[in-house]
Parts: C-alpha cells; structure tokens; sequence
C-alpha cells in the first residue's frame, strides 16, 4: 500500500505521436512500400474470410500453404458446407487450433448460405457474427476487400506501435483507438498493411533491424540496434 501522502509516478511518455511526427511516419512507410496488401492468397471476400479466421496463431506462409489446396476443392460456402467438418480438417491440419477452425469454417459457411443468401456480409455487426470471426478478422476483411479505413491490431502491428511511440496503450483494443485517432486520414485504408509487413520484415520482435529503417530517427525505441 502506498504511503499517505506520497502521489504514484505518473508515466510521463505522450500515448501517441502529434500529427505532423504521425504524417512522416506513414509518409515513409508508404515510399517503401506503395502498394501494401494483406500477404493472405484469396479470390473473393468468403474466401478472405475463411484465409484470416485460419490465421489466427498461425503464419500467413502456413495458412496459404493450407487454402491452396481448400480453396480448389471448397471456394464457396456451398461447396465447403458440403465438404464438412472432417473434409476441411483434412486439409487445415498443419495449421494450429485445427480442429476448432475447420469447426467453424463451416459454420461460417452455413450462416452466410442461410442468413446472407451466400454473400459474403458487409458490415461489422454480421461479420463479427459469423463463427470464428472476431473484430480483427472482420476488421482486415473491412479493410481489404470493402475498402474501409479500419484498422485491424495483430501482434505485429501493436509491437510497433508501441516500441515506436505511434500508439502506446496496453491493449490491442486501446491501440486500435488510439491510431484512429492519431493516424491522417489519408493513410488509414493502407495502414494496417503498412504496420504489419514493418513488423514482419523489419521491426522484428527479438531482434528489431534498426540500422536499415526507414522511421529510425522518428521512432522512440530506447534499445535501438546497430548503433
């Protein structure tokens, strides 16, 4: 218990970069890489649906290795409620959690057939809605294929916001707000892409490669590599 009298040292680091220190971030991410995409192999929006609920703990590299098969047997929901639970474990079971996902991936498939008339839904509410689909997911499938300007917070993308002071909070909810809040207009529909692919090839999490980055004199990482 804190003695009486004696006030809690408050954290004096700012949550979030100011506008201008925000633009030239995304500015330079954006030069790097100008046409950022979700690395996920998929043809349509069910087919992204199903791609991003099998992501979930697992690598994008895994689960394309995965969907390539799948998605030639099953690429709509008739034909994968047709395949089955034990038809879509066959082809998914290098991937983690497999069992639950090939679970829900025809759950998923059954209530877009019977709620949506197999069309793949369109806003948050009934996305979210489907089995296996949570604010993340719904959030990359927003973005990508329904060009919304959501920004979807995987570990990558709250790892760099964090160590680069663009966004710090403590949960991946709080961070998704904060970089609403804090990222230009402009840059929104790329963001997400821009955050994840830093993270994934650049601001690596055990061994970030500072000496080559773009953002090294904008980001407030204190253990900054190749010094």
């Amino acid at each position: 218990m804190a003695k009486a009298g004696v006030k809690k040292k408050k954290d004096s680091r700012v949550k979030g970069f100011p506008p201008e220190k925000a633009e030239e971030l995304y500015r330079r991410l954006a030069e790097e890489r100008p046409n950022p995409k979700t690395e996920l192999k998929y043809s349509d929006p069910f087919t992204l649906v199903v791609a991003v609920a099998l992501s979930a703990q697992a690598t994008d590299v895994s689960v394309n290795k995965a969907t390539q098969a799948l998605f030639k047997a099953a690429n709509t929901p008739a034909k994968m409620v047709k395949l089955g639970e034990a038809g879509v474990a066959a082809y998914i079971r290098t991937i983690g959690l497999w069992r639950n996902k090939a679970k829900n991936v025809v759950a998923l498939s059954k209530m877009i057939l019977n709620k949506h008339g197999g069309e793949t839904p369109r806003t948050r509410e009934e996305l979210e809605a489907l089995p296996g689909v949570g604010h993340k997911t719904a959030s990359v499938v927003l973005n990508e294929v329904f060009g919304q300007s959501t920004i979807a917070v995987d570990t990558h993308v709250f790892r760099v916001s964090n160590r680069t002071g663009l966004a710090r909070e403590k949960t991946p909810e709080k961070v998704e707000a904060l970089l609403l809040e804090v990222t230009p207009d402009k840059y929104k529909r790329g963001a997400h892409h821009w955050l994840i692919l830093h993270g994934r090839y650049t601001c690596l999490a055990r061994k970030p490669g500072c000496r080559g980055c773009v953002i090294r004199d904008l980001c407030e990482f204190e253990a900054k590599t190749g010094e």
